[in-house]
């Protein structure tokens, strides 16, 4: 800092304002201040408005993902709402990305590499209980039934977690509890289904030896001719049983990689329960559990 001479001969120490005085108006502190607000109230209106043209063009990555093949540009833009010169400078900027790329022999349009990876990370970071737990809670108010989740366990088909209906339904279930044997409950029987064959035969063949023992006769049941129609309707149904009283259907829910990864079971008094295999109750838990498959990246339907 410079020192100034004076008419007094006394010396100036710099050329700013006084210490401790205030700003004058139209300062660049003032101005700085004002335009640190100007930004923030941009940032607040950008995020109720969005950027339409990232919503135009994102058209075009969920036509992609719906059709699950590559398209060529006049399908892929009429499929996405716009016309294809419209389309082809957000497929070109998408390309860069790495969220799609063209085929150079077919001209057809596909899902990028970049689109892989951030479905990939998606996935991996998705709890599947997470998922499932809006949608079931939606599906026990809709159907006003009791819908148990469970998963598979050290133990077996174990409970993690019940939704409550608006009535009062008893149901003595809770969370931690373990469906074993496999064949004497929906939820049992539906992991029974559809997982794989050496996990769940060594159960079933013990459980059958000690019903046998038990009774002294072969059971009563067909093991494989039961398993064979829950695999039909794709849904599991219990009447009666294990809780007297109490009717279940269960339905099994798809990992990405088409793995079951748990099953919903709805619950509820026997005398007010829709038993049949396309009522509105086998309908709303099967619907119930493709929409938590869909979030958990599985594309097949359920039938």
């Amino acid at each position: 800092m410079q020192e100034e001479d004076t008419s007094d001969g006394s010396a100036k120490r710099g050329r700013g304002r006084p210490r401790g005085s205030k700003a004058a108006p139209g300062s660049a502190s003032e101005q700085a201040a004002e335009g640190t607000h100007v930004v923030a109230e941009e940032l607040r209106s950008s995020e109720r408005r969005g950027i339409q043209s990232i919503e135009v063009g994102g058209a075009l990555l969920q036509t992609l993902v719906r059709k699950g093949a590559p398209m060529m540009l006049k399908d892929l833009a009429r499929e996405a709402g716009m016309p294809p010169a419209k389309a082809h400078p957000y497929l070109v900027s998408f390309g860069k990305l790495g969220l799609v790329e063209q085929d150079p022999l077919t001209g057809r349009y596909g899902l990028g590499p970049f689109s892989l990876q951030m479905g990939l990370t998606a996935l991996h970071a998705l709890d599947p209980l997470k998922a499932a737990m809006p949608e079931v809670a939606r599906l026990a108010d809709d159907i006003q039934l009791n819908v148990a989740i469970a998963v598979w366990g050290n133990m077996g088909p174990t409970v993690v977690h019940i939704e409550e209906c608006n009535k009062q339904i008893h149901v003595n279930m809770r969370p931690g509890t373990v469906m074993m044997p496999l064949m004497l409950s929906a939820t049992g029987r539906c992991f029974a289904a559809f997982l794989p064959d050496r996990v769940v035969r060594p159960l079933l063949q013990d459980a059958l030896a000690r019903e046998a023992a038990a009774s002294g006769q072969a059971p009563a049941e067909d093991t494989d001719a039961a398993l064979e129609e829950v695999r039909r309707h794709r849904l599991a149904r219990a009447l009666g049983f294990p809780i007297p009283g109490i009717n279940a259907f269960s339905a099994p829910v798809f990992n990405d990689s088409g793995k079951l990864t748990l099953a919903l079971t709805a619950m509820g008094p026997a005398g007010t329960f829709d038993t049949g295999w396309n009522g509105n109750t086998a309908r709303r838990v099967k619907a119930c559990a493709e929409a938590i498959a869909r979030r958990l990246g599985n594309t097949e339907g359920m039938g």
